[in-house]
């Protein structure tokens, strides 16, 4: 069975199983519709793009709506193309569920982390920064030396360094699948998960 979906974070909240408390991150997860289907013969291989949350056909731009058209589909505002190995008989138009999960599954999530704007060495990579005493005066976060010597007189490339943190795609593996409502299409998913809330998700069930 295809187990992948999309899905938006509507936050964090705690359930108790067996006597024991379980952080979870509620996510509300589809219905999908499977707007395209990539096979192996003709596109090189084999993939299925999902449309996730309706919308109306003005809200989406003309090759979009072309797109939408050609597939005989609603207007959906979030697309993502799920590469696998098999994407079995599913055709365009069908509807991907929650009830496609069960609960004790374990699921890999990636979504876009959160932006934390431009930050330092201390932040972004953990650096402890300099010295508090003897002299150092406003050195405390700052990197230190950054070049080589003479030889070969230059910085390279990858060198840890001041700039953007966040906004980044992650992928978080192996999350265990709690709890499934089929009637509000939620799961609850062990764990935090990347992005902000209301952020859109990717759930890929992990044998996928």
């Amino acid at each position: 069975m295809i187990k992948v979906i999309l899905g938006k974070k509507i936050g964090m909240s705690q359930i108790y199983d067996d006597n024991s408390l379980i952080p979870v991150t509620v996510v509300e997860a589809g219905p999908c519709i499977v707007v395209q289907r990539k096979v192996k013969e003709k596109d090189g291989y084999n993939a299925i793009q999902l449309g996730f949350e309706e919308v109306k056909e003005t809200q989406v731009n003309k090759p979009q709506s072309g797109h939408f058209r050609k597939a005989k589909v609603s207007p959906h505002r979030f697309l993502k193309e799920f590469k696998m190995e098999d994407i079995g008989g599913l055709k365009v138009g069908d509807m991907i569920k929650v009830g496609v999960f069960k609960e004790g599954d374990l699921v890999d999530v990636a979504g876009v982390s959160k932006g934390k704007g431009f930050a330092g060495v201390v932040k972004r990579h953990g650096f402890k920064g300099g010295p508090a005493s003897h002299g150092a005066k406003q050195w405390h976060r700052r990197p230190g030396s950054i070049g080589a010597s003479s030889d070969p007189s230059r910085v390279f490339k990858g060198k840890k360094m001041p700039g953007k943190m966040g906004s980044e795609k992650v992928t978080t593996p192996n999350l265990k699948l709690i709890k499934i409502n089929k009637e509000l299409n939620l799961l609850l998913i062990k764990g935090s998960l990347p992005g902000k809330k209301g952020g859109v998700v990717a759930i890929k069930g992990t044998e996928n």
